[in-house]
């Protein structure tokens, strides 16, 4: 059976360089101390869900709940990036976030 692998092994297993590097970055940015992490992560969910990135806005919601986002501010980030990017973001990633926070411990 052929297990599909996501874009990180991907990515480490043909550019084992630029990952690393990639990964610092990610580190050096996530390390930064002006917003907290709960903070942060509901940027980024806002951010992905404005370009329509359901994998990754999911992916990132356990994150968020983790840090202590409510559903409320879950619902809201992206709620906010209909003055970005108009219906997009909520039409592809609003009820999927939602349901990934529902289904997170």
């Amino acid at each position: 059976m052929d297990v599909k692998k996501n874009l990180m092994e991907v990515f480490q297993e043909e550019a084992p360089e630029v990952a690393q590097a990639f990964s610092g970055l990610i580190q050096s940015v996530s390390s930064m101390k002006a917003l907290s992490p709960k903070m942060k992560q509901l940027i980024y969910i806002a951010i992905r869900a404005s370009q329509g990135e359901t994998t990754a806005v999911t992916s990132h919601v356990p994150m968020a709940k983790q840090a202590g986002a409510t559903r409320d501010e879950l619902k809201e980030a992206i709620l906010m990036t209909v003055t970005v990017c108009g219906i997009k973001g909520i039409a592809s990633c609003l009820l999927p976030a939602l349901e990934a926070y529902d289904n997170t411990k």
